[in-house]
């Protein structure tokens, strides 16, 4: 830069030296490129080197994670970790140099101050005075996994040992271990009545807050116009109220706890334990909620999906059920049990893809419950699912739709309700009876309504007269029977129908029109009524089932005794 200057100069008065100015710089961009082209491998190397060693590092902590390593613990407290191979698991290790450090604590003559360290190939012994049998060996990895050299954790081992053995002697002295029988018994005694405080005054509490607050909640109930319900908000404050108070008694007894258990040496390091019981369960519930929250948020994000589709579902099924939509060739009334039948199979689409998600679907537990609830239900649903077929098989057969009145087995009456597993029938004196839908489907079934809704019902009774009575009179008696009852149409005509020649008798059937088929059993009695009243009338006997001869008097009654006691005559 110093010979540029020299070159350039500082005013760039003249254009020919700014012209040469133009080709110093140009030279000089050119001899830094190639200085940078040939030091990119000098540059790259230490990177390189970075990235190995990296690599390195990686490796070695990953071999540190897959060692075997237990805790050292004597008198309740934990000294350090050792490791341990295959062949030498950590935790036989570790209960080795326990038990020889407590020989040596155990022995009123030995001196911690005797420990010394000896150096061997690849290791550090640390022997007791001049014993020869060691009472730790420490190896390299003994250090790695506390990142320190083994020379230094070789001090660290022999230093926190020879503080244990005094800490167990002085630990199991008798004054001590009395002086720390009266700290807990006082202690003790302390948290009783501590505890009998914390109950005493929160009942003081809950009582005085029912008296002062409970008042004003039944106002504020009384303006929200029993919107608000008081009690309910009562009992959720006296909740809160116990649930502080849980956890106060809690905290104290595990202070406590805490406090007594390592006043003792055998007790100590449950103690030091104790925390990790309440803490330990409580981190993995976060870490676990904190690991399925994208998956909750999946799970929440396909139930509204779900309950947004079913709501256009039964938007769209509830207006083909109005007859707002028309499908061609769709009765309306499938839409209710094609809706449910979608819903269902939405709901079970779902269910498959939120499966994965569901805490704990991918244990074997869980799979187990999932197999003996499917076994169960294969089981036990058998008749169940029939039924729920059958129904949905009526529905589309159309055999007949609520209000209906139909002829099911032995039972006539009016359909009530049509389930997905029994159908409700009321009968023709006013009881109901619930038919599965199996037995439906399994037996015939007849129904009066539907076509009487557009031809009308016919209506048929028999009655046998003597071969010497006109069969055209017969007809025309039965046809005038038929136009005195009421309600009985007169289009189509009645007709009557000779169904047999009887050894006795000859058999008519009388055929007759209605439009409501739910008065049939009126019709039927009128029509028998006005029946035998022409046919007293006419003097023309109805033959009775069982006949053997003609009797003096024909089987008839005389119009003058129609209406004998105590019958009235219709006004």
């Amino acid at each position: 830069m110093l010979t540029m200057k020299r070159y350039c100069g500082t005013g760039f008065h003249s254009i020919g030296r700014w012209a040469g100015c133009r080709k110093y710089f140009r030279i000089e961009r050119v001899v830094i490129v190639v200085a940078l082209l040939l030091s990119w491998p000098a540059l790259a190397q230490p990177e390189a080197k970075d990235a190995e060693a990296g690599v390195a590092d990686a490796e070695r902590i990953s071999d540190l994670r897959r060692l075997q390593v237990a805790p050292v613990v004597v008198n309740g407290e934990e000294l350090f970790r050792v490791v341990g191979v295959s062949s030498y698991t950590a935790e036989e290790r570790a209960a080795d140099i326990v038990q020889a450090i407590e020989v040596l604590a155990r022995n009123p003559s030995f001196d911690p101050k005797s420990l010394r360290i000896v150096d061997e190939d690849m290791v550090h012994r640390i022997y007791p005075g001049k014993r020869r049998k060691p009472v730790i060996t420490i190896v390299d990895q003994d250090a790695e996994i506390e990142s320190s050299d083994r020379e230094i954790i070789a001090e660290v081992f022999k230093a926190r040992t020879a503080e244990i053995i005094e800490a167990y002697r002085n630990d199991r002295k008798p004054e001590v271990i009395l002086s720390n029988v009266l700290h807990a018994i006082g202690r003790t005694l302390v948290l009783v009545a501590v505890l009998f405080g914390v109950f005493w005054g929160f009942r003081r509490l809950e009582a005085l807050l029912e008296k002062q607050i409970k008042t004003r909640m039944k106002k504020l109930e009384a303006k929200s116009l029993r919107i608000i319900q008081s009690e309910q908000l009562w009992e959720l404050l006296r909740i809160v109220l116990r649930v502080l108070r849980l956890l106060i008694v809690v905290v104290l007894v595990y202070v406590f706890l805490n406090f007594v258990l390592s006043l003792f040496p055998w007790t100590r390091h449950a103690a030091g334990t104790l925390l990790h019981f309440l803490v330990d369960p409580l981190a993995a519930i976060s870490l676990a909620i904190l690991n399925y929250v994208p998956s909750l948020i999946f799970l929440i994000l396909l139930f509204f999906i779900t309950r947004y589709v079913l709501r256009v579902l039964a938007r769209f099924f509830t207006a083909l059920g109005r007859e707002r939509i028309h499908i061609k060739g769709f009765d309306a009334d499938w839409a209710l049990p094609t809706y449910r039948i979608v819903r269902v199979v939405v709901i079970l689409f779902a269910v498959v893809l939120a499966y994965p998600y569901i805490p704990g679907s991918d244990s074997e537990a869980f799979k187990g419950i999932s197999i003996l609830f499917g076994v169960l239900f294969s089981l036990g649903s058998t008749s169940v699912i029939s039924n729920v077929i059958a129904g949905y098989t009526m529905t589309y057969r159309r055999a007949f739709r609520i209000g209906d009145r139909v002829k099911i087995g032995g039972t006539i009456g009016d359909v009530m309700e049509m389930r997905v597993l029994v159908t409700h029938v009321r009968s023709l004196k006013n009881e109901e009876v619930v038919i599965p839908n199996s037995t439906i489907l399994n037996n015939e079934v007849i129904n009066y309504s539907k076509m009487a809704r557009e031809h009308g019902l016919i209506l048929h009774t028999t009655v046998g007269i003597g071969y010497e009575v006109p069969w055209r009179q017969v007809e025309a008696m039965l046809i005038m029977a038929a136009h005195r009852t009421p309600n009985i149409l007169k289009q189509p005509e009645p007709f009557v129908l000779q169904t047999g020649l009887a050894d006795f008798a000859v058999n008519y059937e009388l055929n007759a029109y209605c439009g409501d088929e739910k008065q049939a059993m009126e019709l039927y009695s009128g029509l028998h009524q006005n029946i035998q009243d022409v046919f007293n009338e006419y003097g023309i006997q109805i033959m009775t089932p069982s006949y053997r001869m003609d009797t003096p008097e024909p089987k008839i009654v005389p119009k003058d005794q129609w209406y004998a006691e105590p019958a009235a005559p219709l006004e």
